[in-house]
């Protein structure tokens, strides 16, 4: 019987989906395992986006609190569709799987809480974050990855996809084609 109510179960499996979906670098090193560097796209829509207002800054406090900010936004399961994407790197190539997680009713109650964000380079910061949803914690202290890339800082598509993967159960198959190269 209790196989039964865990096999019908909305909670769980939607636990597990949403665990995955805001938890973007849970399981990524902070040196990140995607091939993808943190180059400005001149034809991304986020970059159109991100240039009509001033650039973030890249050192300082100034560039952790932009961090800490668009970390939380990302990971903030109330964020409209189009921000989240301006704040994934190379965002647009991942616009039906942000789609597909934004769509699950228990990830809109997702939050991060950045913990402290370490400047690794001119482009390249690691984060430490939790991730919560309905107000428990469902991932302490996670490592990721922020990219500085056409003014803003966003959240690393290598941790995105390595999260992703982890969702499929270790399989490529059906992932964004960024992903499986």
């Amino acid at each position: 019987m209790q196989r039964l109510f865990f096999r019908e179960s909305v909670i769980v499996p939607t636990c597990v989906l949403a665990t995955a979906s805001f938890a973007l670098a849970a399981c990524s090193s902070s040196g990140g395992a995607h091939s993808h560097t943190p180059t400005p796209q001149t034809t991304s829509s986020s970059q159109s986006a991100s240039s009509s207002a001033a650039a973030e800054p890249t050192t300082g406090s100034g560039a952790v609190a932009a961090i800490e900010a668009n970390y939380a936004a990302f990971f903030n399961g109330k964020t409209s569709l189009s921000r989240r994407i301006a704040l994934l790197q190379d965002g647009p190539m991942f616009r039906a799987a942000i789609k597909t997680q934004s769509s699950n009713s228990f990830a809109s109650s997702a939050s991060a809480k950045v913990s402290s964000v370490k400047l690794t380079g001119a482009n390249q910061a690691s984060v430490v974050y939790t991730i919560s949803a309905l107000g428990s914690p469902l991932l302490k202290n996670a490592h990721g990855v922020a990219v500085y890339q056409g003014g803003v800082w966003k959240v690393g598509a290598d941790v995105f996809c390595h999260l992703l993967k982890l969702e499929a159960a270790g399989s490529s198959a059906g992932l964004p084609s960024v992903c499986t190269t």
